[in-house]
């Protein structure tokens, strides 16, 4: 919903009041603590599995609360999408930031993707179980976001080939490849857990998750191939 605005100058008294700082502050704090156990909750149990319920339970807070920040639960559910992809398309722009050094650019690219996949996890698997579920709520808000970044990417692939810097690669399947390899570190990561018999995933885990990818892309994607800094 809205805030209320006023017309008018503001008196000194009522700009610098702190007692509407401080609600301003808990306001603030209030919606992100909702969006972070938000968030948690439906990477768990899925968009069907939680209820606005359960959300206020986990912050501590009234239920009309929710209500008045988000509207209803699939407006929470949007937001909750909207800031991880935020986040996830801003680790994109490695590639075409980077336009002119494929070395460099691929280099970036993966370890933000892995970045993500260590520092936010509950991100990585609430968009995870939105596309794995068919994508029934947020399919046309990955079509106008996505997409044109993935294009973006696609691009660049095609300039470098004509350059001679790359060779011809099919470059949407390659992204493909590198967001299932990346997000798996956070989507999967109990999987991989049971697999290198540790309790949880360490920083060690990612170095070298980022060593082999970055040698492993490198070695395929670039004409004349570099050893990996």
């Amino acid at each position: 919903m809205g805030k209320r605005l006023t017309c008018g100058l503001m008196s000194k008294s009522s700009k610098n009041a702190p007692g509407r700082e401080s609600r301003s502050d808990n306001r603030e704090r209030l919606e992100q603590e909702i969006l972070d156990a938000a968030k948690r909750l439906f990477a768990v149990r899925g968009f069907g599995g939680v209820s606005l319920d359960h959300i206020a339970r986990e912050v501590g807070t009234a239920k009309q609360n929710l209500l008045y920040y988000f509207g209803s639960k699939e407006g929470l559910y949007r937001r909750v999408l909207h800031g991880v992809l935020d986040v996830w398309l801003s680790d994109m722009e490695a590639i075409t930031h980077h336009a002119d050094d494929p070395a460099t650019a691929l280099r970036k690219y993966i370890a933000g993707k892995l970045r993500f996949s260590r520092d936010h996890p509950y991100d990585s698997r609430v968009y995870a179980n939105e596309v794995i579920s068919g994508t029934p709520l947020f399919a046309q808000e990955i079509r106008d976001r996505v997409l044109p970044a993935l294009q973006a990417d696609i691009a660049v692939f095609n300039h470098w080939a004509e350059q001679g810097l790359c060779r011809p690669v099919d470059a949407a399947h390659l992204m493909v490849v590198l967001w299932a390899s990346t997000q798996a570190y956070a989507d999967f990561a109990s999987q991989i857990c049971l697999v290198l018999g540790k309790p949880a995933l360490e920083e060690q885990d990612f170095v070298a998750a980022e060593s082999l990818l970055v040698d492993m892309v490198l070695k395929t994607v670039l004409a004349s191939p570099v050893q990996p800094s």
